[in-house]
């Protein structure tokens, strides 16, 4: 599983010209699956994106998590995280998950967070052309693999 993670001032996706997801301040994240993934991976990941202290405090250091600051997700989901590059110019998909394992274990992720870590998580739609906006704030963006 790979997570890109982004500190943002607000986020939105659409689809079809229809406001779907939209988050005021949070974390924009891009969420990869693979074909190795399980749910242990999912917990893994989701727990460290839940506590990761990327929001500064009162004294301007980065000590503060997504549930400290009252901050929600919004999660895309993003299999071309997973384009391989190293050949030719046409990036190859083949370490994606198919589909069907992947949209399980998305929607798991995006569960686990609101049930285990009380965030509010909006999402954009598995499998749709997505036009996703948002403000990164800092910029913060990191990568999380499990």
């Amino acid at each position: 599983m790979k997570v890109v993670v982004q500190r943002s001032k607000e986020a939105s996706v659409v689809v079809n010209g229809d406001v779907v997801g939209s988050i005021d301040h949070g974390l924009m994240l891009l969420v990869g699956i693979t074909h190795s993934d399980t749910e242990e991976d999912i917990r893994y990941v989701a727990n460290k994106v839940a506590g990761l202290r990327i929001f500064e405090d009162e004294d301007d250091k980065l000590n503060l998590s997504v549930k400290d600051t009252g901050g929600s997700i919004l999660s895309i989901s993003q299999f071309t995280l997973y384009g391989d590059t190293r050949k030719g110019r046409r990036p190859n998909f083949m370490e994606a998950a198919k589909p069907d394992v992947a949209r399980d274990l998305y929607e798991k992720f995006n569960d686990y967070l609101q049930r285990e870590h009380n965030l509010n998580v909006a999402t954009g739609t598995f499998g749709a052309h997505m036009d996703v906006s948002f403000t990164n704030d800092g910029p913060v963006t990191l990568i999380i693999e499990s």
